[in-house]
């Protein structure tokens, strides 16, 4: 075993629920002894993964969004998942300013905040079946590990 912990929450799809998902994988990475600025970016990409899943992959209907984290001594590794209508274009999605919501004023930019503030974004959907975001973020480099 490498990891240090591993959690799974699941949540209604539900806007009032990003604050909550945002705490939680916060406080998840407490331990390991992470900057301000590292937890505060931490939880700035999962709220934006978190209000994707309500805006875009449930388009306000009900369902779920499950976050998995694996905490290892220099990093988080973190999956959030949605069942909802997927993406029909992921490379088009991740691009800046693309949005399926211009007329609610989306401004496209969510992709694009989470690749600032996380060390890996992978995204991979499926139209109709989900879609699956996973955002790594390194706390400390390998020689502060090793020391």
């Amino acid at each position: 075993m490498d990891y240090i912990n591993k959690m799974q929450l699941t949540i209604p799809a539900l806007s009032l629920n990003e604050s909550f998902a945002r705490g939680v994988v916060g406080a998840f990475c407490v331990s390991i002894n992470p900057t301000l600025e590292q937890i505060n970016d931490l939880k700035t990409a999962v709220s934006e993964a978190v209000t994707n899943c309500v805006v875009h992959g449930y388009k306000n209907q009900q369902g779920n969004i499950t976050i998995d984290a694996i905490l290892f001594a220099d990093r988080v590794e973190i999956t959030i998942t949605d069942f909802g209508v997927g993406i029909d274009n992921v490379e088009q999605a991740m691009q800046p300013f693309f949005t399926t919501k211009p007329d609610e004023e989306r401004s496209g930019m969510g992709f694009t905040v989470m690749q600032a503030f996380m060390n890996k974004v992978v995204l991979s959907s499926q139209p109709g079946k989900g879609t699956k975001l996973k955002l790594t973020k390194f706390f400390k480099d390998k020689e502060d590990i090793d020391a």
